[in-house]
């Protein structure tokens, strides 16, 4: 029988997926597959999060995929679509938004596919088996207090704010200022969203800068940002300028360690990657996770001191 009439081609921007007709089909192996998604690799955390969830999922015996959804809901509940046409056995999902994503993560729950979100939560309980998250609130903290003290606690600021739609650039703005704005010596002069993007900080910051020459530093929400606001800065030599992010990726760290950025926050994306794989490996065999829904893991202040101990998100 020719092959091609028993199959349909899924077609999403980017992916290419052959699905049976129907109900879809399981990996070629016969192993279960697990359905990995996140937002773009261009970002290392991103890429870093997926690549730990597949190699961990594959150690565990599992067929996976892995796929971006480029923070594009449509584009993501595509992707559901397709896990759920190949019988995904569950899904690891980093997702487009705390609104926009219960819908697809419901559908796969009706399908009978368990969901377990990593780095970012969603606005519904009961839908997702499993949201694990860094604890962006306690780690944005120790990033305000380490801001703080290379501001020898006074000074002009500005601060690069990530993606408005995320929750976790809400969380980290929060806990920046929790810190901040007790210190009367401190004041924040610019404020704008960079949307995770290290080439936008850069523009943004070459723009803010030009009315904003006396600022002493500059806290970011991530470390893309981070990076793009201090080659802006340099570029205009005013490198001496403190400047803070927060994720703890190799590049950040390694700026660090040259003298670039003063500090950043790691939030430990191998960690929260291999939990995941393991509490859908778990739930699979078991029934259960063993664990609440709702999980944070503490972050860690990246500093000159320490740098040295730390490699991809997390420590050596």
């Amino acid at each position: 029988m020719n092959f091609r009439s028993m199959a349909t081609w899924m077609v999403v921007p980017g992916v290419l997926w052959l699905a049976a007709c129907g109900a879809g089909s399981r990996p070629a192996t016969g192993k279960k597959l697990i359905a990995i998604i996140t937002p773009s690799h261009d970002n290392p955390f991103f890429k870093a999060e997926a690549e730990t969830a597949a190699a961990r999922a594959q150690e565990l015996g599992y067929e996976t995929s892995v796929n971006s959804h480029d923070d594009d809901a449509h584009k993501q509940d595509q992707l559901i679509d397709v896990a759920i046409a190949n019988q995904a056995a569950a899904i690891v999902l980093d997702n487009a938004g705390a609104d926009a994503t219960v819908a697809a993560v419901r559908k796969a729950k009706a399908a009978s596919i368990p969901s377990f979100l990593i780095d970012r939560e969603i606005n519904a309980n009961g839908v997702a088996v499993s949201q694990i998250v860094s604890n962006n609130y306690q780690g944005a903290s120790l990033g305000a207090q380490e801001f703080v003290r290379l501001m020898g606690e006074k000074g002009n600021f500005i601060e690069l704010v990530g993606r408005e739609s995320d929750t976790n650039a809400a969380i980290r703005t929060r806990g920046y200022h929790d810190v901040l704005d007790k210190y009367d010596g401190l004041k924040q002069t610019g404020r704008q969203s960079a949307n995770w993007s290290q080439t936008e900080a850069y523009q943004k910051m070459e723009t803010m800068i030009q009315g904003n020459r006396g600022i002493k530093g500059v806290i970011a929400g991530n470390d893309t940002m981070a990076l793009g606001a201090a080659a802006a800065l340099k570029n205009a030599g005013m490198d001496k300028v403190v400047v803070v992010g927060f994720d703890g990726s190799p590049d950040a760290i390694a700026s660090i360690r040259s003298g670039g950025i003063g500090a950043t926050v790691l939030q430990p994306a191998a960690t929260i990657s291999r939990l995941a794989v393991d509490q859908a490996h778990r739930y699979l065999t078991t029934g259960s996770t063993g664990a609440p829904e709702k999980q944070s893991i503490d972050c860690e202040l990246v500093t000159p001191a320490n740098a040295d101990q730390y490699g991809l998100f997390g420590r050596k």
